[in-house]
């Protein structure tokens, strides 16, 4: 077995086999303590060796299942958003950006590349362990240019997602931080890819809080092809 099949493995599974190996453990310690009230003292010391071992083991299920279920949900991805481009002209596209409740929004962009930011709140390590996963809001969506003296004075594009207003989760723990102790830090994540004509991308949330961008399978050899 190598190390992805073993990443592989429930976490469920390792904590009920430390639990599994501790009451074991706690069988020899019983036994031994027997053993001792009887005077056998050799078959005592057997005893003890074999819970110490149990518990030896039984700790080293728990601490794999607990970082194994840390290793999961820090490693695991929501989706944010797909973005569709079609090329219009000389640094013009349409996009078209697909949200994962269904609902599309097209949008005309100038520049070589697209730039995704969002609002991200990331709790405290004790309630990410747990499984409580950050939430977001998708704060703009801009066109990039690769020459930063055309970027100067090229049209520029920036589409402002933020709708929530004053009540809002963001806002609200931004005057009132001490409302929600469990908040550890908000902050925003942005990520960036350039253009291509029928590329798809999508666009995903790291339960670390970070925005990650990746281009589809034939965007991303469309994108190579362009860079060689």
């Amino acid at each position: 077995m190598n190390w992805t099949e073993l990443l592989q493995l429930p976490a469920t599974v390792l904590l009920i086999a430390a639990a599994v190996l501790l009451l074991v453990s706690i069988g020899h310690g019983v036994s031994c303590r027997r053993r001792l009230r009887d005077r056998r003292r050799m078959a005592a010391s057997w005893r003890a060796m074999l819970a110490l071992v149990f518990l030896a083991l039984a700790a080293l299920a728990a601490g794999g299942g607990l970082s194994l279920r840390g290793y999961r949900v820090l490693a695991a991805e929501s989706p944010v958003a797909r973005i569709t481009a079609h090329h219009m002209g000389p640094q013009q596209w349409q996009l078209v950006l697909q949200r994962p409740d269904g609902s599309q929004r097209r949008i005309r962009m100038y520049g070589d590349d697209f730039r995704l930011e969002a609002i991200v709140l990331k709790w405290q390590l004790p309630a990410v362990l747990a499984g409580v996963p950050p939430v977001y809001r998708l704060d703009r969506l801009s066109g990039r240019y690769n020459d930063p003296q055309q970027a100067r004075t090229a049209p520029h594009t920036v589409v402002d997602f933020n709708r929530a207003g004053d009540m809002d989760l963001f806002s609200l723990q931004m005057r009132y931080p001490h409302w929600l102790p469990m908040v550890d830090t908000i902050y925003g994540s942005g990520v960036y890819l350039p253009l291509v004509d029928g590329g798809r991308y999508q666009v995903h949330l790291m339960a670390t809080g970070a925005l990650v961008a990746r281009p589809d399978p034939a965007t991303a050899l469309r994108l190579q092809r362009r860079g060689g």
